[in-house]
């Protein structure tokens, strides 16, 4: 009975862990058929994203010739508006020579009818003084003499003419006097000033022209410039975010990362993201990683960087302190092909054994003596062919 009740609880014990078992299963079915549907989708999604590049492809193929064409259309516009432009700024010239010359003739009729008004104002007066003056003296002459003033000038017998007046002489003295206060003082350099002005403003406008020219220069070699740091920025963003996505898979061994534009579509002003899927998790930012898994993406953003632009030298301080002895092992065999393919020479700065002994050569610093150290140096490959 104790055998049976024994074996009993054994068969009890092995049926519940079938069940278990079976449930386990059936989880892990529906997790395996949702990643079935996930990946199929995602299959979808890229069979209809091949479709619609390739369509974008064929039409960026034919913008090449439109925008030549284009291009062509707009420098004989160009060339024909620089024409008018020339002709309109001579024609500009012409009227602007003809309105100062129309004006200073204009300032010059005022001149000299203002002194043909002050003139007749003057002989006016001067008219009726002598009139009245020549009216006094007929009386004082016809008082005195009891003659009129041509009895007067027949019983001289002289050319009384020829002798003016005294009194006509006062006269003309005085009207001669309020022509010269109705003038007022005389500018005497007043041409040369004109001319100095004429001449400052003809400068000026040139210096306006030449300045307006310069800014339109300066304003279209912004222009080439930014276009052009655009075309290279999304040049070396396309190229970078290939290699990246490649040797991330190489690190982690599969997966998925990639570069993204953040805060708009400009590359000069916009930013980028790190997005990050190793095996068996969803795609997120840098920062939703581990500290070795953002470790290994970080050194494949700088290694695709190196394959863009290599450097002769690349310096890397203690990188692989967060990875495990399987992840140095892989960022050791990256740094190897790293090498290969730039020709880079790479200082690793570290204290993991499985790093140092992956190197060529080692540098260190020991203390053979108390409070003497050395600088110590080790060819690890010239080594490796001692013992072989």
């Amino acid at each position: 009975m104790l055998a049976a009740r024994a074996a009993e609880d054994e068969q009890r014990r092995a049926a519940g862990g079938r069940a278990r078992r079976l449930q386990d299963i059936a989880r892990e079915e529906g997790l395996w058929a949702g990643r079935r549907e996930a990946a199929e989708a995602r299959a979808r999604d890229l069979a209809e994203r091949r479709l619609r590049l390739a369509e974008e492809i064929a039409v960026a193929a034919a913008a090449p010739a439109e925008i030549a064409e284009r291009a062509a259309e707009v420098a004989e516009e160009l060339a024909d508006a620089e024409d008018r432009r020339e002709m309109a700024a001579d024609r500009l010239s012409e009227a602007e020579a003809g309105l100062r010359t129309a004006q200073e003739a204009e300032r010059g009729a005022e001149r000299a009818a203002s002194q043909a008004r002050e003139v007749r104002a003057g002989a006016e007066a001067a008219r009726l003084a002598a009139a009245e003056h020549l009216a006094a003296e007929g009386a004082r002459i016809r008082e005195e003499r009891g003659q009129s003033p041509r009895e007067l000038l027949e019983s001289l017998g002289g050319d009384v003419s020829q002798v003016p007046p005294e009194a006509a002489l006062h006269s003309e003295l005085a009207s001669l006097r309020r022509k010269r206060d109705g003038i007022g003082p005389v500018n005497l350099r007043a041409e040369e000033d004109a001319k100095a002005l004429r001449e400052e403003q003809d400068g000026l406008l040139k210096e306006s022209e030449d300045l307006t020219a310069a800014v339109g220069e300066l304003r279209k070699a912004l222009s080439a410039l930014n276009r052009e740091g655009r075309e290279r920025m999304l040049e070396a963003f396309g190229r970078v975010n290939a290699e990246f996505g490649r040797l991330f898979k190489s690190l982690f061994g599969g997966g998925e990362a990639r570069l993204a534009w953040v805060d708009g579509d400009d590359p000069l002003e916009a930013g980028v993201e790190i997005m990050a899927q190793p095996p068996g998790k969803t795609l997120g930012t840098l920062s939703l990683l581990s500290g070795g898994e953002q470790t290994l993406t970080a050194l494949a953003l700088i290694f695709a960087v190196f394959l863009v632009a290599p450097a002769p030298v690349c310096v890397l301080d203690e990188v692989d302190a967060p990875l495990d002895d399987a992840n140095v092992t892989r960022f050791c065999d990256l740094l190897d092909a790293m090498a290969r393919e730039t020709e880079t020479r790479f200082l690793v700065i570290t204290h993991h054994a499985v790093t140092m002994s992956r190197m060529d050569r080692l540098f260190g610093v020991t203390m053979a003596e108390r409070g003497v150290s050395q600088l110590v140096s080790v060819d690890l490959r010239a080594a490796e062919a001692m013992v072989a």
